[in-house]
């Protein structure tokens, strides 16, 4: 009798678990008709996502091949690894490994922190009126473009008729000595001039965070006794944590991606052994020699993406582990 209760509950238990997976797809059909609107919104940045950012990754192909023009992609020779030897064992590789890194570190650790402090600062100001003036005249340069970036950088600091050749000429009665040709200085000027450009737009998503703190904490520590600092310390960090930390595993995994186009503009020959780094060295090697080297610059390019994907990783590990939040 048993056995047969058995046998007559198994079926009505396999259909109903059938039932529920129907129900269940039933209702996101639903719900995806719904709002067919939306998904139909999705359609145009999803066709944009596959053909710009995945269709080109069957060119990576090219790291691992001699590319011939006349053969194609598919129809090169396979060389294996010895594009990335080549690389490896070239003089460049210490050269643009320790320009991007250096550059890159030193970027982190200056324009990570200082948009914080800024938000903080910003969000402790006891004017409405004034955070929102300085808020956009700190956040209106991040608009401005590269190209016009670094022409107000030459404007600045021409040793002859810029503002510092100038002051400098006024101070000290002599002609000041040339920024932009002194190569130990190119890091300096690129990491602070980013700074002056994006502290106010990094800015904006603490400030949003802050927005989001609950009133009633920061009245509960008033009627305590809580000073300024001390509401600053146990309520406004606390509440931007996750979000900074989040902040830090996405610019931890674009550490070896500094925008080529800025280096590229304030380079010269006289700088280019501290400022020449992996993305500008991929763009000389790939098109703009003589001689151009796509495999080369193909094997490169997979290099610093598979460095950033491995720092991506451990960053956002190290994160989870700390505070719990990552971004997956």
């Amino acid at each position: 009798m048993d056995n047969t209760l058995n046998m007559s509950t198994k079926p009505l238990q396999e259909k109903s678990s059938t039932e529920k997976v129907v129900i269940h797809k039933k209702t996101l059909l639903d719900k995806i008709l719904a709002r067919w609107q939306l998904y139909l919104l999705l359609i145009l940045p999803l066709v944009w996502l596959i053909i710009f950012a995945y269709v080109p990754m069957g060119g990576l192909v090219l790291a691992f091949k001699k590319y011939n023009i006349r053969e194609g992609i598919w129809g090169s020779p396979w060389v294996g690894f010895d594009n990335f030897i080549k690389f490896f064992t070239s003089r460049k590789f210490p050269i643009v490994m320790k320009n991007t890194l250096g550059i890159s570190l030193y970027s982190l650790a200056v324009s990570f922190p200082i948009p914080i402090i800024f938000a903080l600062l910003l969000n402790a100001m006891p004017g409405k009126k004034y955070r929102k003036v300085i808020q956009t005249v700190t956040y209106v340069p991040y608009f401005i473009s590269t190209v016009v970036m670094v022409g107000l950088i030459f404007q600045l600091l021409d040793y002859r008729n810029g503002l510092y050749g100038n002051i400098y000429m006024l101070l000290t009665g002599t002609n000041a000595p040339n920024i932009l040709a002194n190569g130990k200085l190119f890091k300096h000027v690129y990491v602070w001039s980013g700074v002056w450009q994006a502290t106010g737009y990094s800015a904006i998503v603490y400030i949003a965070s802050l927005a989001n703190v609950d009133q009633s904490l920061h009245e509960a520590a008033e009627i305590d006794g809580a000073s300024r600092f001390q509401r600053l310390k146990y309520i406004d960090i606390p509440s931007i944590l996750p979000t900074a930390s989040i902040m830090l595993v996405l610019a931890v995994g674009n550490i070896m991606n500094i925008g080529y186009e800025k280096v590229l503009l304030m380079q010269n020959d006289l700088n280019l052994d501290y400022s020449e780094i992996i993305s500008t060295y991929v763009y000389k090697v790939g098109l703009a020699s003589g001689i151009t080297d796509f495999s080369l610059s193909t094997s490169i390019g997979m290099f610093n993406a598979i460095v950033n994907f491995t720092l991506l990783i451990i960053a956002n590990w190290g994160s989870k582990k700390l505070n719990g939040s990552g971004i997956f």
